[in-house]
């Protein structure tokens, strides 16, 4: 068995947003998948990975494949083949979600010289076909991208969620948000005079404003396309139960997994280039340790004030 631990690292940032996952032992990092792991990466195809996982294992697969757009950790198909690969990759992540599992596609679009084909919906008959029952389509909302002059510039993606069943396991209260009018009453009935709002918040809806990660954002690597932790940690708190698992087929730098592990969760995530393969390692050890600096879920999208100096130049 190939078994990596990771050591822990001497001194804690002050910059931590978060304590340590588990105090007095260092997280256990396996090269495969070992069910007895605080996280298991592997270096190559996610399909070698989903094999070692054992029939309904997992209670959240979330990934973020690629787009077949060209990027470097991709190689570049005709659609058809595309769909072809992507049909096996979901095939095997249905088989090892449990029955009370959900599995969450976040997609964009497929370019082709202007032309926009929306991943999602090509996709949806794969999903359909092995009879997951689709519960929301996610937009995820977010203000920076490429200036497109010949169509409107993209600004959101698409998490597809799927249950294998009814009985699927969501808990609404660790995500929910401000109320709009946290002091509303009823006014009239049996009730009149009671608070109409849950104290807890309200439902974050299907439409999520998170700000994606470019350039001075905290959480910034060298991967061109990384996924914000707190899009994920709203599906890995509503979706899953302390000590569940979670899978990520595309891994990239690991920000399903430190999601999943920051909240008590274990991980299992594949990914072909070995330097993003590093970087998801060093910032689950990070993590682990409460070093590893994320943007606050919840925390307000930052809005430009009428008249602000930017870049020091005052209209």
């Amino acid at each position: 068995m190939s078994v990596l631990i990771d050591i822990a690292a001497g001194n804690h940032s002050e910059n931590a947003i978060s304590p340590k996952v588990v105090s007095g032992r260092n997280i256990k990092i396996t090269k495969h998948y070992r069910e007895s792991s605080d996280a298991s990466l592997y270096l190559g195809d996610c399909r070698d990975l989903l094999r070692q996982i054992p029939d309904s294992s997992a209670q959240l697969v979330v990934t973020s494949p690629p787009y077949n757009i060209g990027k470097e950790y991709e190689s570049r198909l005709n659609l058809d083949e595309y769909v072809e690969q992507q049909a096996e990759i979901i095939k095997e992540s249905y088989r090892v979600m449990s029955d009370e599992g959900s599995l969450c596609w976040q997609v964009g679009n497929y370019v082709n010289k202007g032309e926009i084909i929306p991943l999602d919906i090509l996709l949806y008959p794969v999903f359909r076909d092995l009879g997951l029952k689709m519960r929301n389509r996610i937009v995820w909302h977010f203000e920076h991208g490429l200036h497109c002059t010949r169509r409107f510039s993209g600004r959101y993606e698409v998490i597809a969620w799927f249950t294998k069943t009814d009985d699927y396991i969501f808990d609404l209260d660790p995500v929910r948000v401000p109320q709009k009018y946290p002091g509303k009453k009823h006014f009239k009935g049996p009730r009149a005079g009671e608070y109409s709002c849950n104290p807890l918040g309200k439902n974050p809806s299907d439409f999520w404003s998170i700000p994606n990660v470019k350039h001075n954002h905290v959480e910034k690597t060298i991967h061109p396309c990384q996924f914000p932790v707190e899009l994920v940690e709203r599906l890995v708190l509503s979706m899953t139960e302390s000590g569940g698992l979670v899978v990520d087929p595309f891994m990239g730098v690991g920000s399903a997994g430190v999601a999943a592990v920051r909240h008590g969760r274990r991980m299992a995530g594949a990914e072909i280039v070995e330097s993003y393969h590093e970087i998801a390692r060093n910032r689950l050890r990070e993590v682990w340790n409460g070093e590893l600096r994320t943007r606050p879920m919840g925390k307000e999208v930052y809005r430009p004030v009428s008249g602000r100096a930017v870049n020091g130049v005052r209209r």
